[in-house]
């Protein structure tokens, strides 16, 4: 598909394009706003549902909670799940984790969607979601570079912390004082 046509395509299109011929980022990225979220996994493009209360209360927190820490001590930058990071070419992945960090030394302004993986991505699981989606997604932002992949599950009312050298079992705070020095949010905090 031609990015000139991008900028025209409707929404029938979209769904017809899903598990079509491979797609790039620039063509992902030009794609009309039809209401839904999309990631585009080895040039394939996924259409996902939009998160449910629950989902999107807990990552509002952690932007909250995060961004605060983040933004006074000039530690980076924080995005959320309107993000999409760029993460492998030819064929391109275009991940959106529900909340992310960059240090500041890697957080660069761009229109498009940004350059690299997150030093640190957060997910948190939907009732909707397969285990080995999580874990499919998990393994491609540590393959593409983030230190720390924090998983959330709202059901289990619980969280774990995935690394290229191993996971965490089940924390009680979610930290990662490696990367985001001094930030802690405690579970009987997010989830109360």
């Amino acid at each position: 598909m031609s990015a000139e046509l991008c900028g025209t395509i409707s929404a029938y299109d979209i769904d017809m394009m899903t598990g079509s011929a491979l797609m790039t980022a620039d063509e992902l990225f030009l794609l009309p706003d039809d209401g839904w979220k999309y990631e585009l996994v080895r040039g394939e493009l996924r259409k996902m549902s939009p998160a449910g209360a629950d989902h999107g209360s807990i990552g509002a927190e952690i932007l909250v909670s995060l961004g605060a820490h983040v933004k006074k001590h000039r530690l980076g930058k924080v995005y959320n799940s309107d993000t999409g990071f760029r993460i492998t070419r030819i064929p391109d992945t275009v991940r959106a984790p529900d909340a992310a960090f960059v240090s500041a030394a890697r957080a660069v302004p761009t229109r498009k969607y940004f350059e690299g993986a997150p030093d640190v991505a957060f997910e948190v699981v939907s009732p909707n979601d397969l285990y080995t989606e999580i874990e499919d997604k998990t393994r491609d932002w540590l393959r593409a570079g983030t230190l720390a992949v924090v998983i959330v599950d709202p059901a289990a009312k619980s969280a774990r912390i995935e690394r290229r050298n191993g996971g965490a079992p089940v924390v009680d705070v979610i930290a990662v004082e490696d990367v985001i020095p001094g930030w802690r949010l405690p579970l009987e905090e997010l989830f109360e």
